[in-house]
């Protein structure tokens, strides 16, 4: 059974309850997925399914090659995801269907090679990228308002410990959102709308997969 799908961000919008509550939900393009590769204990040493996502022209001849006999001519994304089916073939397209309504569902961006994760702040200081309070502002600190303050001591042990929280590029990295509920699907349109918001920007590439602390595996 496939419990992931590759699929892209298109935005956040609100959905209205039977009693009028009014949720807000983000749009995931999930899908169609195709079947490009299927791994097996035998041959690979462990059971996985290969999915590719959006069709792409701008391929070389090794990567059109990789999905000959398939219904698309070439897939920009490709991703494994664990399944140990075996009625799952390649060539098989998977669309958001395999996710109903009201099932907890993670939602991962960056997880893709090749794509961008969250959303990029560039070089930040401490107190953007880790919330620092900053320096006192009186008694003649004229120039340590956003400075991070002492990071180790100078005779013991004369060095910085690694993880040491400092300034530096502050987001595009891969982050998970955990136990987001599935308020609607449109298979016909491959949409799956999640309560909440998910992280990265609009038209980001992201993982959608069955949530792993819930219990509804």
């Amino acid at each position: 059974m496939i419990n992931a799908l590759v699929g892209r961000k298109i935005g956040m919008t609100q959905v209205f309850t039977e009693t009028g509550e009014a949720v807000p939900v983000t749009v995931i393009e999930l899908g169609p997925n195709y079947v490009t590769q299927i791994k097996t204990p035998q041959r690979d040493g462990y059971s996985a399914v290969q999915l590719g996502y959006k069709e792409s022209k701008k391929l070389s001849k090794p990567e059109r090659g990789h999905v000959k006999g398939l219904p698309v001519s070439g897939l920009k994304h490709l991703h494994e995801v664990q399944s140990d089916s075996d009625d799952v073939q390649i060539g098989d397209t998977i669309s958001a269907d395999i996710f109903a309504k009201g099932e907890k569902v993670d939602v991962t961006v960056g997880a893709v090679n090749g794509t961008m994760g969250t959303k990029g702040k560039g070089f930040a200081g401490t107190v953007k990228r880790h919330g620092f309070a900053g320096g006192p502002k009186t008694h003649g600190q004229s120039d340590r308002h956003r400075a991070p303050g002492s990071i180790g001591a100078s005779s013991t042990p004369s060095r910085v410990f690694k993880g040491m929280r400092m300034a530096g590029h502050m987001g595009n990295r891969r982050a998970t959102v955990l136990n987001l509920t599935v308020v609607d699907v449109i298979p016909e349109r491959n949409l799956l709308l999640v309560r909440g918001g998910v992280p990265g920007a609009k038209n980001g590439v992201i993982v959608v997969r069955r949530a792993v602390k819930s219990g509804n595996r």
